[in-house]
């Protein structure tokens, strides 16, 4: 899908609401320099549709059904440097935000953004650089200024994944935790992926052992 003409900016929307897909499309649609390619629902489908359409950019949602948009976005990172991915969510949240950007996302905005606001961050990612609302701004200027946390087990995990990991290290089921934290069932399988994939872990029990080692848990 390389071969679109006028120098239009070929995108790709995965997000599993279908108003929100339609009315993205109409919003992009209506740009002259953009085109889009194809609408996933799922993380699975956004990965299949962008290795056949190969996108330039892909609008990716964090909770998409199966695979997050988190992981999608990690593995389109790795395996096709030359698809951008913008996060668009819901969720303004600052671990959810630093964990879309470790994967590799090039922009986070929340959705309620202006046609104008998401225009010009295709345009700027395009053009290579970060796109992210003054929320996650201030996110990015804490992380640089604040002074280090020596001694905090498992460094590569953000704060709310390591609370995630202590409650799995008490015994705690995923509506357990979901209580605990305030957070929905889903959003806490989603922080399991994360944390599994990121120590490689296999499944829950290993994660509470390695966990109990590390001293986490009570």
């Amino acid at each position: 899908m390389r071969g679109l003409g006028n120098d239009q900016v070929s995108v790709l929307i995965a997000d599993d609401h279908p108003v929100y897909r339609s009315g993205l499309r109409i919003l992009l649609d209506s740009s002259e320099s953009l085109r889009v390619v194809g609408e996933a629902r799922t993380g699975a489908e956004a990965l299949t549709m962008t290795h056949e359409l190969r996108p330039q950019l892909v609008l990716m949602d964090v909770n998409l059904p199966g695979i997050t948009g988190i992981e999608a976005t990690k593995t389109i990172a790795s395996r096709y440097p030359e698809t951008a991915v913008i996060i668009v969510t819901m969720l303004d949240d600052r671990d959810i935000f630093f964990s879309a950007m470790r994967a590799g996302a090039r922009g986070y905005l929340l959705k309620g953004a202006s046609s104008e606001d998401v225009g010009l961050a295709i345009e700027f990612v395009r053009s290579g650089g970060l796109v992210f609302d003054s929320q996650a701004s201030s996110w990015v200027i804490e992380h640089l200024t604040r002074p280090p946390v020596a001694g905090k087990p498992f460094p590569e995990l953000t704060d709310r994944e390591r609370e995630v990991l202590e409650l799995v290290a008490d015994g705690n089921g995923n509506a357990a935790i979901a209580r605990e934290l305030g957070l929905s069932i889903k959003t806490v399988r989603n922080y399991l992926s994360r944390i599994f994939a990121k120590l490689r872990l296999v499944d829950r029990t290993e994660a509470a052992v390695l966990a109990r080692r590390a001293g986490l848990g009570h």
